[in-house]
């Protein structure tokens, strides 16, 4: 059963809730919210995040938000605002390109900064992508959200969520076509910073947030798996990404049609 939502108090633009207004029933549709943990989400400003599983995860950890009255800004991979439906949708609900790998990456986190400072919630998924951990659990985390969380003083809320790799193939974009799968997504109690904010935000800080951000989630989503994770984090940089061959595949076909 989902927790009673809040009241809205937070403003949406017109486009923002038309959007929401489309996808809702769709997630509604395929997918049975099972959510708890709505009295964690605070007043103001707040770094939202989230593990990431499969490529819906974005619209289950916003249905969460914006039912709870948190109309959430996204870091978005620039990837997607180039896919034609997705892309245009994103821009115009005004979400936030993110260039990776680029000296553009930083104009993002300036962009979330200010956003948080008015007091918006800015939603991350600090793996940065999808994890590649064999049995899904959440790998190495990237420095962002503590960097945000450090320099704006914001709390950074945990929302753990489990079961939309039922909805959909892990790392497809083609939904299974179930119906009322059910998706178990958990705000937690703010990561404590406290100490760390009182530091200056030298890279060993940073490290040490993320880390703090990256355990608490992962024992969020041990909670809602009912198992215990693993002693080690899976590190893209350490073990590999298992999915090298596939990757080089397809951009060699692509060379092909050329």
């Amino acid at each position: 059963m989902s927790d009673t939502p809040g009241p809205d108090q937070r403003r949406r633009s017109r486009t923002y809730s038309t959007i929401v207004n489309i996808l809702h029933p769709l997630l509604e549709f395929y997918t049975e919210p099972r959510w708890s943990g709505s009295e964690n989400l605070p007043e103001g400003g707040f770094v939202a995040v989230s593990n990431h599983v499969t490529n819906i995860d974005a619209l289950t950890f916003g249905h969460f938000l914006v039912d709870h009255g948190v109309p959430v800004k996204f870091l978005a991979k620039s990837e997607l605002f180039e896919t034609p439906l997705v892309g245009r949708m994103l821009a115009a609900a005004d979400q936030i390109r993110v260039e990776r790998g680029t000296h553009d990456a930083a104009k993002a986190l300036e962009e979330a900064k200010a956003a948080l400072l008015r007091g918006e919630c800015v939603g991350i998924f600090p793996e940065g992508t999808l994890t590649r951990d064999p049995d899904m659990w959440p790998m190495k985390g990237k420095t962002g959200a503590a960097r945000l969380a450090l320099e704006t003083g914001v709390p950074v809320i945990p929302i753990p969520q489990w079961g939309t790799q039922e909805a959909i193939g892990r790392y497809s974009v083609r939904p299974k076509f179930r119906r009322n799968v059910p998706v178990k997504v958990k705000a937690l109690p703010p990561v404590d910073l406290s100490d760390l904010r009182e530091q200056p935000a030298t890279a060993e800080t940073v490290r040490e947030a993320t880390r703090r951000i990256m355990a608490d989630l992962t024992a969020g989503v041990a909670q809602l798996r009912g198992q215990t994770p693993p002693e080690r984090v899976y590190d893209v940089a350490v073990d590999g990404d298992p999915r090298p061959l596939k990757r080089k595949r397809k951009r060699h076909r692509g060379a092909g049609r050329r």
